[in-house]
């Protein structure tokens, strides 16, 4: 298998140099040895390590602040649910949203598109009505819709890519139409690392009065975000993706999208009142936040946001965009390496195949040399269906990997490529 031509990622002009051996001092996860070697941990897309202030914050929160929110008089229950909505307010402002009744904790990405799915897409939905996704999405911004479709006869389209991975715009334009209820994509390709024209996605939707979801699970650790700005009306956040706990994340909502969304689920706290006649439901954003939250995990998200903010994405975005220039130019190297996606705005992730090895033995031999990478088809089936693979293995970078982790992933490749030669 021949190299493929590195993605256009030319260096960029200078910003805040970035501290790496600080940061990763932050980040306790990284000072363990694996299979007799220092820990390569090149997996952040699936999920980030946690920095010492997030762990700090939800052990404190449990020891000593733990109690349920917005239902207690006493002490720890105000103080508990004082550090629940001082996050909500710390993702407002990470979002760049208006306001902080747009902020719905949520499990994460998954359950924010499927509460969009059925609280405000389903009821919109009949016989051939239209549900508009992309060919990279993955699969939690695919299945959903298909179980919508399927349950009131509308239609799912694709738009397709081109062969670097990149959205056909062209395409896209000529499948917005009168029957369009809604835009589903990936702000950011988790097997691709392309990232979409979102500025463009929403001005042609709004221009046919289409509302825009965005799946923003692989951005939120790497783009400054401003969606008030940016125009979309739903936007979905994983805290775990962004060196938070697992189990939480955010659904944006835009403020004026509330009225048509009913409840996603019934139980304690979305109520105003109930009777065995009827029940009012709460304002939003509690109206979709049924039950007991996970307060631990959006305590923790807020610090994982706060802890991001403070080492700053222009520092992040200079640091990660030099990894991904320099990863791809050593995978470049290497004549039997063929990376996947080589969209010319890209993220700081490289999907790669390895000529006559499985991904799966790549990466159970990157393993055995300490370097944690993702193997597989990452959740994006059709992805791989569209380059004809089973899947790739797949290194992500966070502010916190340095250039060596990337030499020895290029010497771990060169060292598989011996074992089957």
């Amino acid at each position: 298998m021949s190299a493929v031509a590195a993605a256009s990622v030319a260096p960029r002009t200078a910003a805040p140099a970035l501290d790496v051996e600080r940061v990763r001092r932050d980040f306790p996860a990284l000072e363990q040895t694996v299979n007799g070697h220092p820990l390569a941990y090149l997996d952040n897309a699936a999920s980030a390590q946690k920095p010492r202030p997030v762990i700090d914050a939800v052990a404190r929160a449990y020891a000593y602040d733990y109690s349920n929110v917005h239902r207690g008089v006493h002490t720890l229950s105000q103080r508990a649910t004082d550090a629940y909505e001082a996050s909500r307010e710390t993702a407002r402002r990470f979002l760049g949203a208006a306001h902080e009744d747009e902020v719905i904790f949520v499990r994460g990405t998954t359950e924010a598109i499927n509460l969009v799915a059925w609280s405000f897409v389903r009821p919109r939905l009949g016989p051939g009505d239209e549900v508009l996704i992309s060919t990279m999405e993955h699969h939690s911004n695919i299945v959903p819709w298909q179980i919508v479709c399927q349950h009131t006869g509308a239609v799912l389209r694709v738009v397709p890519i081109d062969d670097r991975g990149e959205l056909e715009l062209d395409a896209y334009e000529k499948l917005l139409g009168p029957r369009t209820k809604i835009v589903a994509m990936g702000h950011i390709s988790n097997a691709l690392g392309t990232i979409n024209p979102v500025e463009k996605i929403v001005s042609l939707a709004r221009e046919r009065g289409v509302p825009v979801l965005f799946d923003g699970a692989q951005a939120a650790p790497h783009t400054a975000l401003d969606l008030d700005a940016l125009g979309c009306d739903f936007y979905t956040v994983s805290g775990h993706k962004l060196f938070g706990p697992t189990g939480i994340g955010v659904l944006y909502a835009r403020r004026e999208r509330h009225a048509e969304m009913g409840p996603y689920q019934g139980g304690g706290e979305m109520i105003r009142s109930v009777t065995f006649e009827r029940t009012e439901y709460n304002v939003p954003p509690h109206k979709f936040e049924a039950g007991t939250p996970h307060i631990v995990g959006a305590i923790g998200l807020g610090a994982a946001m706060e802890y991001v903010e403070s080492v700053g994405f222009e520092a992040i975005a200079a640091h990660e965009h030099d990894l991904l220039h320099y990863a791809t130019e050593r995978l470049g190297e290497i004549p039997e390496v063929r990376i996947l996606g080589t969209a010319e705005e890209k993220a700081s992730l490289v999907s790669f195949l390895v000529d006559g090895i499985h991904a799966h033995d790549v990466g159970t031999i990157l393993d055995q040399d300490g370097i944690a990478v993702r193997a597989g088809h990452h959740c994006a089936q059709p992805v791989m269906d569209r380059f004809g693979i089973p899947g790739t293995a797949r290194a992500s970078f966070s502010f916190y990997n340095t250039r060596g982790e990337i030499d020895r992933l290029v010497a771990s490749v060169r060292h598989a490529l011996e074992i089957f030669s």
